[in-house]
């Protein structure tokens, strides 16, 4: 009985470990950034290059991803606290149409100037989100000033160490 208890507890657990690792973007730490074009919201073209020399923490959500809602002021936390020391954010919103985006823009307070739109919910279809392999939303990609990823899915505190250069 113990040995069969102790079976499923493995396999619950390589499981949980496996759906863990499908939901992180097998682009990661080292590895350069993708270049990419794109319009920004005002309708200005973008490069992700255009802003080499910078740190850029590049941003996957939606306006209708609650956890991304729920992460927003978070980045924008971030922004203030970096954006003099030379960190940029770029949002790529995945959506169905811009009003709920233009609107979650302005009720979340995201002050950047670097906000892209992509007509699409899933990130499965959308050929940014693809060249990032993006799986799930929100994810979040920190570059270094040389354009290389330095981290995916940081929290605001490994952000801020990088900042700090630790």
């Amino acid at each position: 009985m113990k040995r069969s208890i102790f079976l499923i507890f493995c396999v619950v657990i390589l499981a949980i470990l496996i759906y863990f690792k499908m939901r992180t973007p097998a682009t990661n730490q080292g590895k350069k950034a993708p270049n990419f074009e794109a319009v920004l919201m005002d309708g200005s073209t973008f490069k992700l290059s255009d802003l080499k020399g910078k740190y850029v923490l590049l941003d996957f959500w939606g306006s209708w991803c609650p956890p991304c809602r729920r992460d927003n002021p978070n980045l924008v936390a971030l922004y203030d606290r970096y954006n003099s020391q030379g960190l940029e954010i770029v949002s790529v919103a995945l959506e169905k149409n811009d009003k709920t985006w233009k609107k979650a823009i302005a009720k979340d307070g995201l002050r950047w100037p670097y906000h892209i739109m992509r007509t699409s919910r899933l990130v499965a279809t959308d050929a940014l989100a693809l060249k990032y392999q993006v799986t799930d939303l929100p994810t979040k990609y920190l570059i270094n000033p040389q354009g290389h990823i330095v981290g995916v899915n940081l929290s605001n505190e490994e952000v801020a160490k990088v900042m700090a250069g630790e």
